[in-house]
């Protein structure tokens, strides 16, 4: 008991620092989150996952397929991103969000911030309850130009923060 006792401290503590520091960089009114409450803020390293489908034109382009992306907690691992998009915590809480508002990153080679409405949830763990998540902070994992074979797939590292929040 007094481990997770000592981890809910550390939890606590990490999440008082996250949100003076998310009050400090205002984000973009489209992915801004008014009257919601910062209840995790994790930090994703993965891929943006592309495969080269023919358009509507008939012509082979890289389509988004899908993210995949581990989610860490001062730099140990405490869940994954996947396709839904999910997110899953090691306590067995989910959530799965649709995108409701963006705002580009600040490079074009990085995938844009993003405002996801979390659509179900499940468990009981830290992400129960959770109404909100941004993407922020974005680094790499945009892809461009053309693809040569329908059915081929290109990985696109990258990295963001996703902040979880909660109607107050």
């Amino acid at each position: 008991m007094s481990l997770l006792r000592s981890t809910a401290v550390t939890i606590l503590s990490l999440l008082a620092s996250l949100s003076t520091a998310s009050t400090q960089t205002p984000l973009p009114d489209a992915i801004a989150a008014p009257g919601e409450k910062t209840v995790l803020t994790l930090h994703a390293e993965g891929a943006q996952v592309y495969e080269c489908r023919a358009g509507n034109d008939g012509k082979l382009a890289w389509t988004f397929r899908e993210p995949i992306a581990t989610l860490l907690l001062d730099g140990k691992t405490v869940g994954r991103h996947y396709t839904g998009p999910n997110w899953e915590h090691i306590d067995s809480s989910a959530v799965v969000g649709k995108a409701v508002g963006n705002a580009p990153g600040a490079t074009p080679n990085d995938i844009p911030w993003l405002k996801l409405e979390v659509t179900s949830g499940r468990g009981t763990g830290i992400l129960s309850g959770v109404t909100t998540v941004q993407r922020i902070n974005t680094s790499g994992g945009k892809l461009e130009g053309a693809c040569d074979k329908a059915g081929n797939y290109r990985n696109v590292p990258y990295s963001a923060d996703y902040v979880f929040l909660r109607k107050s």
